[in-house]
């Protein structure tokens, strides 16, 4: 019997830093627990720990935020098969719902209306065997496919990719980001320029202006 509780690490209110949300208000919803080790990951306090709460406490949190777009991300949330209960919970309360996964798992139980933000693992990150291209195919326009790039390798990895998985014909939302420190955004954007391809760029705005802190 799947559990009403979740391993919550943190929940706060900001401002949305990444995909097609950017710079809105976003409630998030970080769980505990993570499948992958990418060498880049700045959210590694999320591996393990949180302190368990009801799906019922974690709609109210939302709700009590008074922002009407809620991001459930980790670690990565669908190690826990509660999850997509949480996910429909939240849009039962009349939230738009956004999950970040990183693409190593199935999202055939999430529900239509969430918005999938998931990652696809470049080479340089190390976990790019996990990835699941079989979630290609259950993409729908309103989902995001981001791509984290540590190099020119990587970028010309991902653009492989959505030719051979058609992505541009399944979403408008391919989104590319640099790992800080390894590309340069100028260095990004001429690759997002010059690839001819119906792809976006985007920087991580939380820590553009926040930096690494937590809870933001």
């Amino acid at each position: 019997m799947i559990s009403t509780m979740l391993p919550l690490i943190e929940s706060f209110a900001s401002i949305q830093g990444e995909s097609t949300h950017a710079g809105k208000r976003c409630f998030f919803i970080r769980l505990a627990g993570c499948n992958l080790r990418c060498n880049y990951c700045d959210t590694t306090y999320a591996w393990n720990g949180g302190k368990n709460v009801s799906i019922a406490e974690l709609t109210r949190m939302a709700l009590d935020s008074r922002i009407p777009l809620v991001e459930v991300t980790g670690g990565e949330p669908l190690i826990h098969p509660e999850t997509p209960a949480l996910l429909q919970s939240l849009l039962d309360a009349g939230l738009e719902v956004l999950l970040e996964t990183n693409g190593a798992l199935p999202i055939a139980n999430v529900p239509q209306k969430v918005r999938k933000i998931l990652d696809c693992k470049l080479p340089d990150s190390g976990m790019s065997e996990h990835n699941l291209f079989e979630n290609y195919s259950l993409l729908t326009p309103h989902d995001e496919v981001k791509f984290v790039v540590s190099s020119r390798n990587d970028f010309d990895w991902a653009i492989r990719v959505i030719g051979e998985y058609d992505l541009e014909n399944k979403t408008p939302n391919l989104i590319f980001s640099p790992v800080w420190g390894r590309v340069s955004f100028e260095n990004l954007a001429q690759w997002v320029i010059d690839s001819g391809r119906r792809i976006r760029m985007q920087l991580q705005m939380h820590k553009l202006i926040w930096g690494d802190r937590k809870g933001v």
